[in-house]
């Protein structure tokens, strides 16, 4: 028996296969490299119960033909569907980068589950389906969603895709509504964005956005652990969780002036205007994981402090 993942090769994907092999799992996955880097899986290509294809998921014929092959040699219990664009400007500036890696890659996902016989899905959802509701506490219960960004329209679509898929051969859903997710190895975000531009003029770091922009951040290790924790402790056929820092975060500014001081602590952070970094941007959301807190759960860091960590990470991974 296997779990496999998407989009493994990323940030998030690569953590967590490092987290189930830990446990004595067999892991497989699939990537395209379009955010992760084989350099990412260096460490789990060597590991006996780690199995690693590069594909599109997009591509429906080649997906399915590859895990077909691979659910016949090592049968799928349930399957991390993690693989998306991740960058929201691209998908605000052309409509197809979501429709095709955030939303289709879910939709064959599904296609192949049923036909495989894969009953159980975990998900990484976003934040982005809620939209612009400023200093409202964000329950799982909101409604009506609406998302701002091509982004978080197509995280919602792929939500409601499995909310249907559920009543025709889905056993059991997993949706995780991420925050800002930091750590390593880091393949975009703003904090590694400021530190390569540091890096590049030392003098001066160039913001998007008037530095107001306030957020709650997660470090991947305690996102992790909160998702495997939704999996063992909630046996519900659809379980939706916020998972994020127990605060109401923290601003870009903070974010700009941590990175600045450990840097190049001389450098002058120059702001833009408006509190939007880009179109699509949502200036401010306040989570509330009374949900995940109900479960025995809580992250040991709050934003600023999960910050100030992803920032030593990616600073030693931008330094290699």
């Amino acid at each position: 028996m296997s779990i496999f993942i998407t989009g493994v090769a990323g940030f998030i994907g690569v953590n967590l296969a490092e987290v189930l092999l830990a446990r004595d799992e067999r892991v497989a996955g699939f990537d395209n490299f379009c955010r992760g880097s084989k350099a990412n899986l260096a460490a789990l290509l060597a590991h006996p119960r780690f199995s690693f294809a590069e594909l599109d998921l997009d591509d429906l014929a080649a997906y399915r033909s590859a895990l077909e092959e691979l659910h016949r040699r090592e049968p799928i219990t349930e399957v991390w569907h993690l693989a998306a664009n991740s960058d929201i400007p691209a998908g605000i500036a052309d409509e197809q980068v979501d429709l095709r890696d955030t939303f289709m890659t879910t939709f064959n996902t599904l296609v192949l589950m049923r036909e495989l016989g894969i009953g159980t899905l975990a998900f990484a959802s976003s934040s982005a389906v809620y939209g612009d509701f400023g200093q409202l506490r964000l329950t799982e219960e909101h409604g009506p969603l609406e998302p701002i960004s091509n982004y978080g329209a197509m995280k919602l679509a792929s939500e409601a895709m499995i909310s249907a898929a559920l009543e025709s051969h889905l056993g059991r859903a997993l949706v995780f509504r991420f925050p800002n997710v930091i750590g390593v190895p880091a393949t975009h975000g703003v904090i590694q964005d400021f530190i390569r531009k540091l890096k590049a003029t030392p003098h001066r770091l160039e913001v998007l956005g008037n530095g107001t922009q306030q957020k709650s951040y997660l470090h991947v290790d305690e996102l992790i652990e909160a998702m495997l924790l939704i999996r063992d402790r909630d046996p519900g056929k659809l379980c939706c969780y916020n998972v994020g820092a127990d605060d109401e975060g923290i601003t870009v500014r903070f974010i700009a002036e941590t990175v600045r001081d450990r840097v190049a602590p001389a450098a002058e952070i120059c702001y833009g205007e408006g509190n939007r970094g880009w179109v699509g941007d949502v200036p401010k959301f306040v989570y509330s994981i009374d949900k995940l807190k109900a479960l025995g759960w809580r992250p040991r860091l709050g934003s600023a402090e999960a910050v100030r960590r992803a920032v030593e990470q990616i600073f030693e991974q931008e330094s290699r």
